[in-house]
């Protein structure tokens, strides 16, 4: 329990259970991240609780979490996602004081814990969230009609490149490799297609 109590402990589970509560708002439906992170975030209640604490730096890493979600849910701006980074690493760093506003926590530990969440939101978070909101590059409606061309033998089942994708493909004749096609009908994410006959197919 002393471990658990020593200010630099504390700030460690603080931070991390934010992180893994955050990380988890970009991969839903697993379940091992929430759980991961109620499980540190219970904790870090705990422990402060159990320390002389700053109520105005947990109040700014509570309020910080709003821009955040804003940023996430209707913005995108880079600015938003800034401010939430800064109230999350004062926040924490200045979490546990004393003697006014000294932290308690090591200087050197915050140092090297803030770089490493920078790093966190701006090379994994601000690459997860453009995935997030980017435009799917195609949507399976799209596929009616459109062409491609075989990459195996197809008949009752092959490989077909259509719109810079690899994709399942049977069709009612067999159509040989190399061969443009065009979509029919699609039955999940398998497509039945059918050979374009042009003037070079007729003469060969």
């Amino acid at each position: 329990m002393d471990i658990l109590l020593n200010p630099n402990i504390a700030y460690l589970v603080i931070v991390i259970g934010f992180l893994i509560a955050i990380l988890a708002l970009f991969t839903p439906g697993t379940g091992a991240l929430e759980i991961v992170a109620l499980v540190l975030l219970v904790v870090a209640g705990w422990q402060i609780t159990q320390l002389d604490f700053n109520w105005f730096a947990l109040i700014l890493m509570l309020v910080g979490v709003f821009p955040f979600l804003l940023a996430l849910r209707k913005t995108g701006k880079w600015y938003h996602f800034a401010i939430a980074l800064l109230a999350l690493t004062l926040g924490s760093t200045f979490l546990f004081v004393k003697q006014g506003w000294k932290p308690e926590v090591n200087p050197f530990l915050a140092a090297i814990i803030n770089l490493l969440v920078i790093g966190f939101f701006w090379l994994i978070l601000r690459k997860g969230w453009d995935a997030l909101l980017s435009k799917p590059r195609n949507t399976l409606a799209e596929t009616i009609g459109a062409e491609g061309e075989t990459r195996s033998k197809v008949h009752t089942e092959g490989s077909v490149y259509l719109m810079g994708e690899l994709w399942s493909a049977n069709s009612v004749r067999p159509i040989e490799p190399n061969k443009k096609v065009k979509v029919v009908s699609r039955k999940g994410y398998t497509l039945t297609v059918e050979e374009i006959i042009t003037s070079e197919n007729k003469k060969s």
